[in-house]
């Protein structure tokens, strides 16, 4: 039996021709519902997880900022990244930079112009390890120590802000929440 032309629009502006078999039409649309409904859970599953992602990404840029802009005014002479290295050497110095990087989550190219800058000012120092003469140890300095113990409090103060009108069971939930989302995909 010969085929059947007819022409269907599957996306505006876009002509499909599609060859039937006239026994297949109905078939054909049924399979092409069931398409197009697939599509439609895909893409609001796409949305749901889009707009959950988009919500992370645009509050943790915004803490960062608010962050960075009270560093400023307060002349701390270094950034939110900067801090993170220096707080997580102040509670476990002497780590490699690959634990460092662990602990801070950034990626080693970030973390070396950070710790290069830091070198710089006095803050950190790299010494040569023990075990491995090719790796370096990431060493908090006399100096470093100092600048975090003055900043400490103020830091503390700027990073309550965000929290300022949740509850300490919103707080608890909202940890949970991003523990979870993160082991999901370790």
């Amino acid at each position: 039996m010969r085929g059947v032309t007819q022409k269907y629009v599957l996306s505006p502006g876009k002509h499909n021709t599609v060859i039937l078999n006239s026994y297949s039409k109905k078939s054909l649309q049924k399979k092409v519902f069931i398409l197009i409904f697939v599509v439609l859970i895909i893409i609001k599953t796409m949305e749901k997880f889009g707009t959950y992602s988009f919500l992370l990404d645009r509050t943790s840029k915004r803490v960062k900022q608010y962050a960075q802009r009270r560093f400023k005014e307060e002349n701390f002479d270094i950034t939110v990244d900067q801090w993170l290295v220096l707080k997580n050497l102040n509670e476990h110095n002497d780590q490699n930079q690959s634990q460092l990087a662990e602990l801070t989550g950034k990626d080693h190219p970030t973390l070396t112009r950070i710790l290069d800058l830091m070198c710089k000012k006095n803050l950190v120092e790299r010494r040569i390890s023990a075990d491995d003469r090719r790796s370096f140890i990431i060493h908090l300095t006399d100096s470093g120590k100092s600048k975090q113990k003055e900043w400490a409090l103020k830091v503390d103060e700027i990073r309550t802000k965000a929290w300022e009108n949740l509850s300490e069971q919103d707080y608890q939930d909202l940890k949970r929440i991003l523990n979870t989302i993160y082991e999901s995909l370790s």
